[in-house]
């Protein structure tokens, strides 16, 4: 264990300063294309031939290549012909947009709205409210209004959200044995990603997606196959509207959008809809209970100060809101990944 001394706070400071610039890079090797380019054409390229195909400066596009290299998401190899340049395997993998485990579009989205948000970070905590009016003019009295404020960011939200499910969503369904659980409704499923995942590890389940009708519509029409009959859909805004029946309800990242008084009362709806012996599964990036971390939960509740009403939460803190909305035997299980789970019962 190293004492203070040993710590270089001038240089963690001049890091964490900086750390901006980091995925600016690589949101824009992503935008530009460079990942999918290199996985297209076979072999490594020099920087000259990437930026004629992509049609940038030369001088830019090598001094982007170079950076990529030092974050370890390209690799170099010296030629009599020069340096080129080729994709590490976790750009194949998380970068390109035809991987299945593609990263791509929460990159984008990330890079074209939160980044925006994030311009007025010092207002969101003067006021502790969200930043879509001086991010984007608009009012966000209606907060998914505001974040679906159009049919493509609803699209790009969207699409960004099934790529987090496509490598975090077996981990929290599978952090309990919920194949007891034969009819389940996701509240909030929008692209239906985590749907998937679910009638993938539980067969003989099946699942009905709630969410708003113009986020159903483009569900059906661009993200679930109509092949797939385990999948169906309900169209309603779950604080508004009626909660259809069901054994399970998942409740994905839905939680930390709102505040306690709204959290406590969806809960009650959903315990009031939810069949005897049925139960709610959260799934939740969880702070510890001293709040000490983890670091990327303690971003995303920052995140969630520019962008929604609501805040990341303890294990404790979920417990208590459970409990509130007529749960009981509400169980923890943290994955050591990026979200975890909590499961109460009815």
């Amino acid at each position: 264990m190293c004492s203070t001394e040993d710590l270089d706070y001038p240089q963690i400071i001049l890091q964490y300063s900086s750390g901006f610039l980091v995925s600016k890079v690589m949101f824009t090797a992503c935008e530009l294309g460079v990942f999918d380019l290199l996985l297209e054409s076979g072999e490594p390229l020099s920087s000259d031939a990437i930026a004629a195909r992509l049609g940038t400066s030369t001088t830019g596009m090598e001094r982007l290549l170079d950076a990529c290299v030092g974050l370890k998401l390209l690799a170099v190899e010296l030629t009599q012909e020069g340096v080129l340049y080729r994709n590490t395997e976790i750009s194949n993998i998380y970068l390109t947009k035809s991987s299945p485990k593609s990263q791509y579009h929460i990159m984008m989205y990330y890079s074209n709205t939160v980044y925006l948000c994030w311009h007025y970070l010092a207002d969101a905590v003067r006021e502790g409210r969200n930043q879509y009016e001086r991010a984007f003019g608009i009012s966000s009295k209606d907060l998914f209004g505001a974040m679906y404020r159009s049919e493509e960011e609803m699209l790009k939200f969207m699409a960004g959200q099934n790529s987090v499910w496509s490598i975090c969503g077996r981990d929290v369904l599978a952090a309990f044995d919920l194949s007891a659980f034969r009819q389940i409704c996701d509240l909030g499923g929008g692209g239906g990603a985590l749907a998937r995942e679910c009638v993938s590890l539980y067969p003989n389940s099946t699942v009905t997606i709630y969410d708003l009708p113009k986020v159903v519509q483009v569900a059906k029409e661009q993200f679930i196959p109509p092949e797939e009959r385990r999948i169906t859909f309900h169209e309603g805004d779950f604080f508004n509207d009626s909660i259809p029946e069901a054994e399970l309800y998942i409740l994905s990242k839905i939680l930390h959008d709102w505040d306690d008084d709204k959290c406590r009362q969806l809960l009650a709806k959903v315990h009031k809809a939810c069949k005897p012996g049925g139960g709610v599964l959260l799934v939740e990036s969880l702070l510890n209970e001293d709040k000490s971390g983890p670091l990327e939960t303690q971003l995303y509740s920052m995140n969630m100060l520019v962008q929604t009403e609501g805040k990341e939460r303890t294990a404790a803190a979920y417990s208590k809101l459970l409990e509130a909305g007529g749960f009981g035997e509400v169980q923890v299980k943290r994955t050591g990944k990026l979200y975890d789970a909590v499961l109460g019962r009815k």
